[in-house]
């Protein structure tokens, strides 16, 4: 299955806090997207890797995406190395997006921006012809291929977008998608320890911060990436 846009991220729920209304609008659009999750979160505080798996198959379906993978590196301990790399390259040649979202380039959680660098290494290296890769569902070797671009979203850190994505109309289901996740988010009744991200405040922030990058760009709700390499247009007209 070719997808146009795979994003992925280092924990289960990364991807539905830093882009899911950006999946949400592309799937409407018609647009095919899939998940990769590179490890189960099983060092969280709240919930278990099980329930994780659960939560995370449930919010692919409220996103709508065409297929969710889990990479079952090591949570807090995975690195970038020629090991991991490897396997997300056999990933990316099996996918063939034209567009991959990954973790914040620099975060509260070292997970993220160790994510964020071990993506990018993999779509470049993916797309190196001396590099063998197999894969389970192909018969022989991968043929190369390397995304056309690589787009950060923002997490914990307010970090400063290069591209916000009108995502108005789309916040509810990404809202939605991440409550999805009962463990790790606000439940007044929860008697699980608390964290950064199981306020009230912190459920609040997912529509605010949205707002606040629309407002910024004239419309209801945003979405903000950063990105590796300017974007290029073929007239400003093409600009919003």
């Amino acid at each position: 299955m070719k997808l146009d846009i795979l994003a992925i991220g280092a924990h289960p729920d990364d991807v539905e806090l830093g882009c899911g209304a950006t999946i949400a609008k592309e799937v409407a659009n018609g647009k095919k997207v899939g998940i990769i999750d590179l490890t189960r979160g099983e060092l969280g505080t709240r919930g278990t890797a099980e329930t994780r798996d659960k939560e995370s198959e449930q919010a692919a379906n409220i996103l709508g995406v065409s297929v969710r993978d889990n990479m079952e590196f090591a949570d807090g301990f995975f690195v970038n190395d020629k090991e991991h790399q490897i396997e997300l390259i056999k990933m990316i040649r099996k996918y063939k997006p034209e567009i991959v979202l990954c973790n914040a380039v620099d975060d509260r959680h070292i997970d993220h921006g160790k994510g964020s660098r071990l993506v990018s290494d993999a779509c470049f290296l993916s797309g190196l012809l001396k590099i063998d890769t197999k894969c389970e569902d192909y018969d022989g070797y991968q043929e190369p291929w390397r995304p056309t671009a690589v787009y950060h979203y923002i997490q914990w850190k307010n970090l400063v977008p290069d591209v916000v994505v009108d995502v108005s109309g789309f916040i509810q289901k990404k809202v939605n998608a991440v409550l999805a996740y009962k463990t790790q988010f606000y439940d007044e009744n929860s008697e699980e320890p608390e964290t950064p991200i199981s306020s009230k405040n912190f459920t609040e922030s997912i529509e605010y911060r949205a707002r606040d990058l629309g407002r910024l760009i004239n419309t209801e709700h945003g979405e903000g990436f950063t990105v590796e390499r300017y974007p290029a247009v073929n007239s400003l007209f093409d600009l919003k």
